[in-house]
């Protein structure tokens, strides 16, 4: 039986995370194991499914919910009968490294100096194309680009954006009340 499987992908430290509270408390209900839990980065929680690193079992119990799934895994979806609509986030890249390097301090791992980050960057910049090209190609999936640095300073246009783009039935003012200024910390 084939039906819609809704993914939240990004790079790491994009908003995915964020995305995925606003779609959860719009009403779509989100896969997620809760194994990762809250902490200063994500204080509201990464509604993350570490099944989706290992396996593609999940795709028979996704149906009409909404699973996280960073931007390395996308494109190893298979061709399954499901139709994919995803929500892809983008973030100014040095916002992204910046988050990603105060994660790692946090966390007691080294900082990548400033010439890993400029290398990290080009990576990235390849990346991101290559995920375009590859949403882009498949027939079973549909895509919608979020910025989210618009996302966090005017978030009800995207909000209304996002679901027009899923079929109309979230509860938008729910979805904008789920953004969290202050949570917008890395900024360029």
């Amino acid at each position: 039986m084939s039906s819609t499987i809704y993914l939240v992908s990004g790079l790491p430290r994009s908003g995915t995370s964020l995305m995925m509270q606003m779609l959860h408390s719009g009403g779509l209900p989100a896969v997620t194991d809760r194994i990762r839990t809250a902490d200063d980065d994500n204080p509201r929680g990464y509604y993350e499914l570490e099944d989706v690193k290992r396996t593609t079992d999940w795709i028979g119990d996704a149906g009409g919910k909404v699973v996280k799934l960073i931007s390395q895994l996308l494109m190893e979806l298979p061709e399954t009968g499901h139709q994919y609509k995803v929500i892809f986030m983008r973030r100014r890249l040095d916002e992204v490294l910046a988050s990603q390097r105060k994660m790692l301090v946090r966390r007691g791992e080294e900082s990548p100096q400033e010439q890993l980050d400029s290398d990290m960057k080009e990576l990235f910049i390849a990346h991101l194309e290559e995920v375009e090209m590859w949403l882009r190609s498949r027939s079973d999936v549909s895509s919608l680009f979020i910025n989210y640095n618009r996302l966090v300073t005017d978030p009800r246009p995207i909000a209304e954006r996002i679901n027009l783009f899923l079929g109309g039935t979230l509860n938008e003012d729910a979805m904008v009340a789920a953004v969290d200024p202050d949570l917008y910390r890395n900024r360029s």
